[in-house]
């Protein structure tokens, strides 16, 4: 099973992908936890690319080129083959972040982010876990870790708030494929909240 975790900047969906991964080795699977950008090393590269820099470093076209490059790379050399040998593949991030952070945040791309999702990627996952999250309490959460990949938390807390609307509106527009579980609680709270959705769909 392909999983992906996805929400706002500071929800805490990467410590609840690294849990979950943690959570299904100690029941045996075979787990894969990759993130994007990344994931493979071209991938990586490009993480360095689009992560970094001046918000204004790239416009939102150039994002979703070298974006949709890095998933095809990142597809191709880990999550395909690691699905095709049986493991679970978790993912913190995937292509519904695209559709948000470039595809709605700067201008109306959506068609554009899912036209090249259909020619070079075409593969969703089978569950994607949307960690709600308070925007303000999110941004906090992630300027507080400092580090050099924070040129999308410097575009402020309107695109925070402008996010978490799409990632929900996605949600509604996905169900089959959407959980949405509250991310404003204590990191066990919210894990046992993961691990319990992953024990109804029998992973």
């Amino acid at each position: 099973m392909f999983i992906s975790f996805e929400g706002i900047d500071g929800s805490g969906k990467s410590t609840q992908a690294r849990r979950l991964a943690e959570h299904l080795r100690a029941l045996g699977r075979e787990v894969v936890l990759t993130r994007e950008p990344g994931g493979s090393p071209g991938a990586e590269e490009i993480r360095a690319l689009v992560l970094r820099g001046d918000p204004d470093r790239w416009s939102a076209e150039t994002e979703i080129l070298l974006f949709t490059a890095a998933r095809r790379d990142h597809l191709e050399r880990t999550i395909l083959p690691a699905l095709a040998a049986g493991k679970v593949v978790i993912c913190d991030r995937f292509a519904d972040s695209t559709r948000m952070y470039q595809g709605l945040s700067r201008g109306d791309l959506r068609g554009i982010v899912d036209q090249l999702h259909a020619l070079m990627i075409g593969r969703e996952p089978d569950l994607t876990i949307l960690i709600d999250m308070d925007p303000a309490l999110g941004l906090a959460r992630a300027k507080g870790r400092g580090g050099v990949e924070e040129r999308f938390e410097d575009f402020g807390a309107g695109l925070q708030e402008q996010m978490r609307a799409g990632f929900l509106a996605l949600a509604g527009e996905f169900p089959d494929r959407f959980r949405v579980i509250d991310g404003g609680r204590a990191v066990d709270e919210v894990a046992q909240d993961v691990a319990e959705l992953a024990a109804r769909e029998r992973l």
